[in-house]
């Protein structure tokens, strides 16, 4: 046993939040101190072992003794709720990124990442020894800054994984071929960890690759039986690898929830100590069901401790609230790192600002919000909680256009986040008006301010011949049509996600786009999946061309940039699908009578993430 308080542990989430001398600061501080009180464990960030090994320019080191001091005092704030922490090392391997200078790249064989990256050397007995002697001496530090445990990374594409595959692992030596042999390196790395430490060691695995050419559970009920003997604390069982199933290391909404969990549950029957349960559980359905299903299951949650700090204080009941879903998305966390502005939450504004709590107003006022989307719902909802009294304005259903969000293929999820914004809104007493808001509603009520978020509508374009065309309407299933030829005009994120919806139905679809690509702005792992799909069912796809005339609305003349035109023949339906326009007539017909904050899609047209954040920044201020 990990002799916890509670079995829940928060997994390894990379937050960005170093400086480049890969240090904790305070940001490290502030967002796990908001997690850590009702866990029974933390485990922060994978540390990084030599800086030429780092995923992130601005990843947390455990390279040198100079971090030690700094992973005290994270150590301090997370423990003093009774919390345990765990180190996490990770070698990356040919993972490392190649982006920042001074990495290097080694693996099993110079096998290349499919997912991008450098061509790795195949590492000799000598780099073998180096990428030892860099995890004991890691978990020496771990130790030196009161770390209670240790995890391996020996999952997720990793180095460790990276042996384990046979997809990777190219070797002829002893350390290639036979599984017995691809685990050799992986359990080397294990036992001089611990022979140079005494702290409890995790390993964290992939239970399958999830893909053909990987390794798969039954190699890895051998592997984790082989660590049990050998001294193994937990086996932590994740899937995936980040080179080959993104999907899976991510714990994406596009691949099958619990599949991890029916892993684990697998593995929990072959071995005795115990196993961590992970991947996409993110509501109080998915804990009782693992409760019920296996015999007291460690649970590591992820990004639902991003979307909602206090996930499991409500659930354990130690905390008042309904959760804040996590959408499993990946559009504020995966995409907040990558871009290098650090963690950051769809759902949550207060990601990286814990500690930026609303104060009460100086003065309560009674404030008028105009639209109910995504900004209107969460500008209501932060007023309501600074003492404000609040009327909420929305002329159709609440959720706004953020409603077709969840319509396209794999994306169901989506709406859990505007299910809880009703739920909050009902709990918090905030009164809905379902109106058209005139002018005269807002001057002649008695309102001192006014939040304008109304929204965005579709961008028309001036199509010489265009009368009859759709939009979001082939989102409805009951609208959908099939085997007809549809043009999509606009290859951004809404018209891959609607032609990607009309394939479903055997339709063939044409997609015209001005710009040099398609689905520009989506999340890269539902791009992927789009574009691959789009691929699939034989979309035509013409890129830096523009619709210039339709004729009859079933002929329609297409141009490219040198002036070329082609004509597409037998268009039975026209989608426009040109981007968004903001709505805010409302504010020129208010101005000089009432003070006007404007937030959400009624500034710019935006993504969730960026309306919930205006809107939450704004009603901060007022």
């Amino acid at each position: 046993m990990l002799h916890l308080k509670n079995q829940f542990i928060f997994a390894p989430i990379k937050l960005g939040y170093s400086n480049n001398k890969g240090e904790v600061t305070d940001k490290h501080l502030i967002f796990y101190r908001a997690r850590a009180e009702h866990l029974g464990a933390v485990i922060p960030e994978p540390l990084y072992l030599d800086k030429g090994l780092r995923e992130l320019p601005t990843q947390m080191g455990i390279d040198n003794d100079d971090k030690i001091e700094g992973l005290k005092k994270l150590n301090h704030e997370i423990k003093q709720f009774g919390t345990k922490t765990i180190a996490h090392l990770n070698h990356p391997g040919r993972m490392a990124n190649p982006k920042i200078p001074g990495n290097y790249h080694v693996s099993a064989s110079d096998q290349i990442c499919e997912n991008g990256g450098a061509k790795p050397r195949s590492m000799d007995r000598a780099d073998m020894d180096y990428a030892i002697s860099l995890f004991v001496n890691a978990a020496k530090r771990a130790k030196e800054a009161n770390f209670d445990m240790i995890e391996l990374q020996f999952g997720h594409g990793y180095l460790a994984a990276q042996f384990l595959s046979p997809a990777v692992n190219q070797r002829s030596d002893e350390y290639g071929g036979s599984l017995d042999n691809r685990m050799k390196f992986p359990l080397e790395i294990f036992d001089a960890v611990c022979k140079a430490s005494d702290l409890p060691i995790i390993v964290r695995i992939s239970g399958d690759e999830m893909f053909p050419e990987g390794f798969h559970l039954e190699d890895m009920f051998t592997f984790s039986q082989e660590l049990e003997k050998r001294g193994a604390a937990a086996i932590h069982l994740t899937a995936g690898t980040a080179c080959s199933t993104p999907p899976w290391f991510f714990q994406h909404m596009f691949i099958k929830k619990g599949k991890t969990w029916e892993m684990a549950g697998q593995l929990q029957n072959k071995i005795n100590i115990p196993v961590i349960f992970v991947g996409r559980i993110n509501s109080p359905k998915d804990i009782e069901q693992i409760n019920g299903n296996y015999n007291r299951p460690y649970i590591a949650l992820g990004r639902a401790l991003v979307a909602d700090p206090d996930f499991a204080g409500k659930y354990l009941g130690k905390k008042e609230g309904r959760i804040r879903p996590c959408l499993a998305c990946a559009e504020g966390c995966l995409g907040g790192v990558k871009s290098g502005k650090g963690l950051g939450c769809v759902v949550n504004p207060q990601v990286g600002l814990e500690d930026d709590i609303p104060d009460k107003a100086d003065k309560a006022k009674h404030i008028a919000v105009v639209g109910g989307g995504l900004a209107g719902m969460q500008a209501s909802l932060t007023l309501k909680e600074r003492g404000h009294n609040v009327d909420l304005y929305e002329k159709e259903k609440l959720g706004g256009q953020f409603n077709l969000a969840w319509l396209p293929p794999k994306k169901d999820s989506l709406k859990e986040i505007v299910d809880y914004y009703k739920f909050e809104l009902k709990s918090q007493n905030i009164k809905t008006i379902h109106k058209k808001v005139t002018p005269e509603d807002i001057t002649g009520n008695g309102y001192q301010e006014v939040v304008l978020a109304t929204g965005a509508e579709p961008a028309v374009p001036p199509i010489k011949g265009l009368k009859t065309y759709y939009w979001s309407e082939f989102l409805h299933d009951e609208n959908l049509p099939e085997d007809k030829s549809v043009l999509v005009i606009g290859g951004g994120l809404i018209g891959a996600e609607i032609s990607s919806k009309l394939v479903d139905k055997n339709n063939k679809v044409t997609i015209v786009e001005m710009l040099d690509e398609v689905a520009r702005g989506m999340e890269m792992i539902e791009r992927k999946f789009t574009l691959a799909k789009l691929k699939k069912h034989d979309v035509e796809i013409f890129i830096n061309h523009k619709v210039t005339e339709i004729i009859n609305n079933h002929q329609v003349l297409i141009e490219d940039k040198a002036g070329n035109t082609k004509t597409l023949n037998k268009i039975d339906k026209i989608v426009i699908a040109t981007g968004m326009k903001s709505v805010n007539e409302l504010q020129y017909n208010l101005q000089g009578k009432i003070p006007v904050h404007i937030v959400g899609d009624a500034i710019k047209p935006a993504k969730a993430r960026e309306a919930i954040l205006t809107a939450f920044n704004a009603a901060k201020s007022i």
